[in-house]
């Protein structure tokens, strides 16, 4: 099946020795550096995309946009990217996109390969196959392209039957399961002949990741305006036409990943800094930080880093509404366990449709090591305990694998099960968690 995947040997993870004193580089942001590659791929002339995200998401991202007529030259040891764009003019179909298990590949990319002629027939994994695609597929539809099912509707496999360019106008996109469809019609917009003026028909959710979109247009040329909200809908974007002009874009540091080494020292004790990630990021999951703040963890931020020092003692949030970073869900998750009170966690029902349920899924880990925690519609409730000796499953997520080892820092007997799962976003990530946790030694030693 395309964008299959074996999975690896449970992997144990030890308690920190003593408290964390670490210093952390996390790769790119994969949110910036997939936005930035269709860009630069629909732009005038060569781009450069700097500090890019190595890792399989993005590379199913880069596969795809060379298969569409980019050129893509790649140097993985420093992340840099060449793009030379097609000016909006892709490789006529029949062409076929294998987009792994890459949610945000495959949403901005049914857009974009709209605006080509011929037919482009995109697919992924199993679980990918499983994720919503009907409002960015009823958005291009309406836009003139023809959409074909092969399995359920309003998911992949799919061909789209594109008309040789689009004409572009209005259309509406529903904003409340993922900002990503929104994203994507933004991101094609420009290169249709008469710009796009897109309705968001629902209240929309993750809102700042399509802040991120729109940053990022601009970079390359683009000009998006936001009008105002109507009542019980979301806000409307126009897009004018013209295109994408090369650029140079640097990506910073991924502030999703970055969570899992600042939530370490609020758990484990100690310090723990991540370079490059500073108080002016635009990440909506830079603010995570302010939730560990919030439950006792002292923050610092520079104009180049962010800071936590854990501080003994974590509180109970209570009631927290994580509808802006929903992928922070997990992580908090996993901090919450070692609070004094219980952490209610709400507005994340759309994460039950990402790579897996992630509400079902924390709910049933942490019961699995003995942590009492709730489901809800919209979120869950994690009760503080002593977890106890677990083989957590990862359900082929990423974050679960990187959350759930947070648990391991203070509780002996946590193994993550596929933890080879983490190459979607973080290849490295096992490296540098271990290399963060092996920090505390020195402390013990003293």
């Amino acid at each position: 099946m395309a964008g299959a995947t074996t999975p690896s040997a449970a992997r144990a993870v030890a308690p920190a020795p003593g408290p964390l004193a670490a210093t952390v580089t996390v790769p790119g942001s994969k949110s910036l550096t997939n936005r930035a590659l269709v860009c630069a791929a629909l732009a005038r002339g060569t781009s450069v995309v700097r500090g890019a995200l190595v890792a399989d998401d993005t590379e199913a991202m880069r596969t795809a946009l060379a298969r569409l007529g980019a050129g893509v030259e790649a140097d993985d040891a420093t992340g840099e990217v060449v793009v030379t764009g097609t000016a909006g003019r892709l490789r006529p179909g029949p062409v076929a996109l294998d987009l792994r298990l890459s949610g945000t590949t495959s949403r901005f990319l049914l857009p974009v390969v709209a605006l080509g002629r011929g037919r482009y027939r995109l697919d992924g994994g199993a679980p990918l196959r499983a994720r919503p695609m009907g409002p960015v597929l009823d958005g291009i539809r309406a836009l003139g392209a023809g959409v074909e099912h092969h399995g359920e509707p309003g998911h992949l496999p799919v061909t789209v039957v594109a008309p040789g360019g689009l004409e572009g106008g209005e259309v509406g996109v529903a904003g409340d399961v993922s900002s990503q469809f929104l994203s994507g019609l933004l991101l094609a917009a420009p290169c249709t002949r008469r710009g796009l003026r897109v309705r968001v028909t629902t209240p929309l959710v993750s809102r700042p990741y399509v802040g991120l979109t729109t940053a990022v247009m601009a970079v390359f040329g683009a000009s998006v305006v936001e009008r105002g909200e109507g009542e019980g809908a979301g806000p409307v974007f126009e897009v004018a036409p013209g295109g994408y002009r090369a650029a140079t874009y640097e990506v910073e540091p991924d502030a999703s990943t970055a969570s899992y080494f600042l939530a370490a020292a609020a758990i484990a004790g100690g310090r723990v800094t991540v370079e490059g990630l500073g108080e002016g990021s635009r990440q909506g999951d830079a603010r995570f930080a302010d939730l560990l703040a919030a439950m006792g963890a002292r923050v610092e931020r520079t104009a180049t880093s962010t800071t936590v020092v854990g501080t003994g003692r974590l509180r109970g949030l209570g009631e927290v509404d994580l509808r802006d970073m929903p992928d922070m869900a997990q992580t908090l998750a996993a901090v919450a366990v070692f609070a004094d009170g219980p952490t209610r966690v709400t507005g994340v029902e759309l994460v039950r449709w990402h790579e897996t349920d992630r509400i079902a899924a924390v709910v049933a880990e942490l019961r699995r090591a003995g942590i009492r925690a709730e489901e809800h519609r919209d979120g869950f409730t994690v009760h503080p305990g002593t977890p106890r000796p677990a083989r957590i499953r990862t359900y082929d997520d990423h974050r679960m694998a990187m959350s759930f080892a947070l648990l391991g820092l203070r509780a002996p007997g946590i193994e993550i099960a596929d933890p080879g799962c983490v190459a979607k976003t973080f290849p490295g990530f096992w490296e540098a968690f271990e290399a963060m946790r092996d920090s505390g030694a020195g402390a013990a030693a003293q």
